[in-house]
């Protein structure tokens, strides 16, 4: 549904590009012309997919790095920029979740998820702003609908994401000045991620189909295209906004994991 060559002659990098719904938006970015890092804490999730976007025709990175450690995080940053001589769009994907009741959780679970999520996203924005104020450019944080209500065992994640939304509306208020814009993708139930293996066992698998406006559960490639668009010139006068590709799931009042 987009020209081939939507992305081409731009360079992005996306943190957790190596598994689940940022794969795919980095393969997706691949295919429609765009040099691609992916980053993430695991040199073995990485080199897959770096090796299938060299398939695909354009040039890839494996930069391992983990979100936590601002240190790190800008080697993988710097070293994206000098191999692909620019960077042009980042994707922040990098996330951690698990299953945890509040009165279980423990301040050290609370605050690993905050520090991948919400202080990863703000490592790696930092990180990348030298290289977008040359030429504009676009960041893109993956969030998430699990906040707009109350989801179950996802407190320390909703919180995460909440932040990662604020930071959205922060940072374009505060970038636009330098053409950088910046929005958010906040998927819902994803077909064949982690988050819905571990949200919805298959007990509840139907449940969650027959709640939801269109009767099915969102693709990776859901996200993909919306992630393609948002880092298109389609959306250069989009900025702030967080797109909730989720079927119109969050319009219902029956949430998920409750």
């Amino acid at each position: 549904m987009f020209t081939r060559d939507l992305l081409a002659g731009r360079a992005a990098l996306v943190t957790g590009g190596g598994t689940g719904i940022c794969r795919g938006i980095a393969l997706a970015l691949a295919a429609h012309g765009c040099d691609i890092a992916i980053t993430s804490r695991r040199a073995e999730h990485l080199e897959p997919t770096a090796r299938e976007i060299e398939h695909i025709g354009v040039r890839s990175l494996a930069a391992p790095g983990d979100v936590r450690d601002p240190a790190a995080l800008q080697q993988a940053v710097d070293s994206a920029a000098l191999a692909f001589g620019r960077l042009d769009i980042l994707v922040n994907g990098a996330a951690g979740n698990f299953l945890c009741r509040a009165e279980n959780l423990s301040p050290n679970g609370f605050g690993t998820v905050v520090d991948i999520d919400l202080k990863g996203t703000f490592n790696a924005c930092r990180a990348a702003l030298p290289y977008l104020k040359l030429r504009g450019g676009v960041i893109l944080n993956i969030s998430a609908t699990l906040h707009y209500g109350g989801t179950a065992a996802q407190l320390h994640v909703s919180a995460a994401k909440a932040g990662i939304d604020a930071l959205t509306r922060n940072l374009a208020v505060e970038w636009g000045v330098y053409g950088i814009r910046v929005n958010a993708i906040a998927p819902g139930a994803i077909d064949g991620t982690e988050g819905v293996r571990r949200l919805l066992p298959e007990d509840l698998r139907q449940n969650a189909i027959d709640a939801n406006p269109l009767r099915r559960l969102g693709t990776i490639d859901d996200i993909a295209h919306a992630a393609l668009f948002l880092c298109s010139d389609g959306a250069t006068y989009i900025n702030g906004a967080t797109l909730v590709v989720d079927g119109g799931q969050w319009l219902t009042n029956r949430a998920l994991g409750s």
